[in-house]
C-alpha cells in the first residue's frame, strides 16, 4: 500500500460542490503564497512585489467568485477539502523553501502554480454540467493563463543575464518531473533497499551464483513494484508530472539498475572479487544519487549526504551482519 495514498480521493470521484470547495481552499493558499512573495521581494524589487500583491488581490476575487458560486448552488457551508486530501493533485512547496533563493526562483514557482491552476480549472469545467459553474470555471483557466504570462515576465527589468525562455523553463521543469524524480526514486531504491538482501546472501553463502540469482531476482521484482506503484499513484494530470506510463518506466528501469549494479559482480566465480568490486559499485551508486539529489532537486549537499550515504552504510552494515552471523 502506497503511504497516505489510499485515503485519498481520485478527483474523477469528486462532487461539484466538492470541485468548488477545493477550488476555494486553493485560491486561499495561493493569495497566501502571493503575498509572503511579495513581502520578501518589496525592500528590493518593489515593481515585483506589487505584481505579486495584484495576482494575490485577483485569486482573492476568484476566491469570492467561487464562494457565491457554491452559495448559490449548494448552500452556506463548504466542505473542507484542501490539495493534500486529492490523489495526484498538483501540491505546493511550503514557502520558506523558496522564499530565500531570489526573484528568478520566485518567477518560476508562480509561473508553475498558474499552470497547474489553470489545467486544474479547464479539467474541473469539463466534468462540470452545470453551465454556470462550467462558465466561471473556464473563465478561471482563462485568468490563470494571464497569471502564468504575468508571473514569466517578472524577471524582465531585473535579470538581465538570464538566458532561459519560458519553454526551456517549463521543458526542464517537465524533465525534471516526469523523468528524473520518479527515475531517482527508483535509483534510491533499488541500490538501497536490495544491499540488505544481497550482501547477507553473499556473507551466509559465499556462493557467488546464489547471490547473483538472489540479486536478480530483488533487483527485478522491485522494479516492477516500483513501476507499478508509480503509474497508479497520479495520473499526472492535475499535478503536471507528465504521463504515468513513462514515469512508471523510469522508476522501473532505474529501480532495477540500482539493484542490478552491486548484483553482477557476483558473475565473477570468486568470492571476495566480486565483493569488493560490488562494494566499490555501491560507494559509487550512493555517490551518483547523492550528485542528483544536489543537481536536479536542488537538495543541500550535506543533507543528501547524510541521508543516502548513512542510510545506505546502515543498510548494507545489516546485511553483513545478518548474512555473517
Amino acid at each position: 500500500m502506497i503511504p497516505g495514498f489510499a485515503s485519498r480521493r481520485r478527483f474523477s470521484d469528486l462532487s461539484e460542490q466538492e470541485v468548488l470547495a477545493l477550488a476555494i481552499s486553493s485560491e486561499e493558499d495561493d493569495a497566501r503564497i502571493y503575498r509572503t512573495y511579495a513581502e520578501r521581494l518589496r525592500a528590493d524589487f518593489p515593481s515585483s512585489a506589487a505584481v505579486f500583491e495584484a495576482m494575490a488581490k485577483e485569486e482573492d476575487t476568484h476566491r469570492h467568485w467561487l464562494i457565491e458560486r457554491h452559495k448559490a448552488r449548494f448552500g452556506e457551508v463548504i466542505p473542507l477539502i484542501r490539495r493534500e486530501h486529492v490523489a495526484g493533485f498538483y501540491a505546493r512547496r511550503p514557502v520558506w523553501l523558496v522564499e530565500n533563493l531570489g526573484l528568478d526562483r520566485m518567477r518560476g514557482e508562480a509561473e508553475a502554480m498558474e499552470r497547474e491552476a489553470e489545467a486544474f480549472y479547464r479539467r474541473a469545467a469539463a466534468a462540470t454540467k452545470d453551465a454556470e459553474t462550467r462558465k466561471l470555471l473556464g473563465d478561471l483557466a482563462a485568468a490563470e493563463a494571464k497569471h502564468e504570462k504575468k508571473a514569466g515576465d517578472l524577471a524582465e527589468a531585473h535579470l538581465d543575464d538570464e538566458a532561459k525562455g519560458e519553454e526551456n523553463r517549463a521543458a526542464h521543469r517537465q524533465f525534471v518531473l516526469t523523468w528524473v524524480q520518479p527515475g531517482l526514486a527508483g535509483l534510491m531504491d533499488g541500490s538501497v533497499s536490495t544491499l540488505a538482501p544481497i550482501f547477507a546472501t553473499a556473507f551466509a553463502t559465499q556462493d557467488t551464483w546464489t547471490t547473483f540469482l538472489v540479486g536478480l531476482a530483488a533487483a527485478i521484482g522491485a522494479g516492477i513494484s516500483m513501476g507499478f506503484t508509480e503509474v497508479a499513484s497520479d495520473d499526472g494530470v492535475l499535478s503536471g508530472r507528465g504521463s504515468p506510463i513513462k514515469r512508471g518506466i523510469s522508476a522501473g528501469v532505474m529501480t532495477t539498475v540500482g539493484g542490478l549494479g552491486h548484483a553482477l559482480p557476483y558473475l565473477i566465480p570468486d568470492f571476495w572479487t566480486a565483493t569488493v568490486i560490488a562494494i566499490a559499485i555501491v560507494f559509487v551508486e550512493l555517490w551518483a544519487i547523492v550528485w542528483i539529489q544536489n543537481r536536479y532537486m536542488e537538495t543541500p549537499f550535506l543533507r543528501a549526504t547524510f541521508q543516502v550515504v548513512l542510510g545506505g552504510a546502515l543498510v548494507f552494515a545489516a546485511g553483513v551482519l545478518i548474512g555473517g552471523g
